[in-house]
């Protein structure tokens, strides 16, 4: 029978019943069984968590080859489809030819094992996503990537690109990234001994951004309805399981839109985002369930089979401190709430996903609509089981009075958001927006605990490799 020249991938035949026909396949071997009759070859081409069984007859290769094709080692495969007489698959290619592409030492090759800690795969995050763990993993980082865009084009938002260098700090917390082309060692300074940024590349101080939203709003108040996705950048010196310094975002921003409809939209959203996995990803969130997370499909159904509580951050103090509950940070009005907090109120006190609303302005950021009461925003935190706040977002401050009140409350400089400001002063409106963390997101929907272990490659401080 005639070789096949067109490759298939293996997420179309681990399901298929073409029996009888021959195929090509290519991938990397995930192990190699046998005796010295036949070998039973995994196959894995990264299109599905599923391997494919290659059987070969030992009699008819050459037995160099068959001594090459190790675990880790890349090959082309040549057979015939039959209904697979073992256990564990469906099919099987009972293998006519096997070309080598790359030989894998077993002496040096770090995968030959299963059940390697994600502590160990973190030392060589160039090799992980070949382990089911990270492949899986990482289809469902696509699919979520995806479904984002697709849930924002279907209803009408147009994706803006945000500059990833920018010389402004949307969250006022200072911890950025500098970006400069002056000789570190030696930089120009002024007559008082201060660096003089006049003649770096910019003019004056940049940074990498650490949030979109800024101009995110420009967009807004221009297009209607718009979301950002990407890159952001903190300068935390923050080594746990939810920080990263490189991470990415995403930051939908609405003209006319005021803090219920931005509640409204966050619960579709992440509800659409939710349902998209469990019907796209079935098979890695199976297996993700089955090796990590016992509660995982129960969790995300938990999502979208309860309407989000909504309440006011008063409110919720209030529950906590009539809770009886013993933190370890101790509730007061006025505080940042810690996540053993925001998880108390979605998994013990209310059981479903909670919407917590005006919080105190002095936790929260300068461009925060203010309340009549004089002392709490139009903020809103989404919290969810597990990780607590998944999504943090306001209704923005219109009035250029009280924003720039604010502005000159917290010593902000004006100088470097006069183009902000400028926006509430030609046709402002009412407008809302949220941030959600898509590293965060995918915390949720896999069930992983370490935020290293949702992203390629993680960047932590003093960790930049790969």
């Amino acid at each position: 029978m005639e070789q096949p020249q067109i490759r298939t991938k293996i997420s179309e035949l681990v399901y298929s019943d073409a029996f009888g026909q021959n195929f090509l396949v290519k991938g990397w071997v995930r192990t190699k069984r046998g005796n010295k009759h036949v070998a039973f070859i995994a196959l894995n081409d990264g299109s599905c968590i599923h391997n494919l069984q290659v059987v070969a007859d030992v009699a008819a290769f050459d037995e160099e080859l068959l001594r090459n094709v190790t675990t880790g080692a890349c090959v082309a495969v040549c057979g015939k489809l039959v209904p697979s007489q073992g256990q564990g698959q469906s099919v099987e290619l009972q293998a006519t030819s096997i070309y080598l592409y790359g030989k894998a030492d077993p002496d040096v090759y770090p995968l030959q094992k299963k059940g390697h800690s994600l502590e160990f795969l973190r030392e060589i995050a160039h090799l992980r996503p070949r382990t089911q763990t990270f492949g899986a993993i990482l289809r469902i980082r696509h699919a979520m990537a995806f479904a984002i865009h697709k849930y924002f084009n279907d209803h009408g938002f147009f994706y803006l690109h945000t500059p990833i260098i920018t010389a402004s700090d949307c969250e006022g917390a200072g911890a950025m990234f500098q970006v400069t082309t002056l000789n570190l060692s030696e930089p120009p300074r002024t007559e008082s001994g201060e660096v003089d940024y006049a003649q770096d590349f910019f003019g004056k101080p940049a940074n990498l951004t650490v949030s979109g939203q800024l101009e995110g709003e420009l967009g807004a108040m221009a297009l209607g309805a718009i979301y950002t996705f990407g890159p952001t950048f903190r300068a935390e010196n923050s080594n746990t399981p939810r920080h990263l310094s490189e991470f990415w975002m995403i930051e939908p921003e609405m003209a006319f839109y005021e803090i219920q409809d931005n509640m409204d939209l966050a619960e579709d959203f992440l509800k659409f985002l939710i349902a998209y996995a469990l019907e796209h990803c079935a098979d890695d969130l199976a297996f993700l369930e089955k090796m990590y997370d016992a509660e995982l499909t129960d969790r995300l159904r938990f999502v979208l089979d309860n309407r989000f509580v909504r309440l006011s951050y008063t409110e919720g103090v209030e529950i906590l401190l009539r809770s009886g509950a013993k933190f370890e940070f101790p509730v007061s009005w006025g505080m940042d709430l810690q996540s053993e907090h925001e998880r108390y109120l979605v998994e013990q006190h209310f059981r479903c996903p909670v919407i917590l609303t005006d919080y105190p302005k002095e936790i929260k950021a300068f461009y925060m609509k203010q309340n009549t009461d004089g002392k709490t925003v139009r903020a809103m935190d989404v919290l969810f089981p597990k990780i607590g706040e998944i999504i943090g977002g306001s209704q923005r401050e219109e009035d250029l009075e009280v924003l720039q009140r604010r502005v000159e409350e917290l010593d902000l400089p004006q100088k470097d958001l006069w183009w902000y400001l400028d926006t509430r002063r030609f046709g402002s409106a009412p407008h809302s927006g949220f941030g959600l963390g898509f590293e965060r997101l995918l915390l949720f929907v896999t069930g992983m605990v370490n935020i290293r272990d949702v992203i390629p490659f993680p960047r932590t401080p003093k960790n930049a490799d790969f």
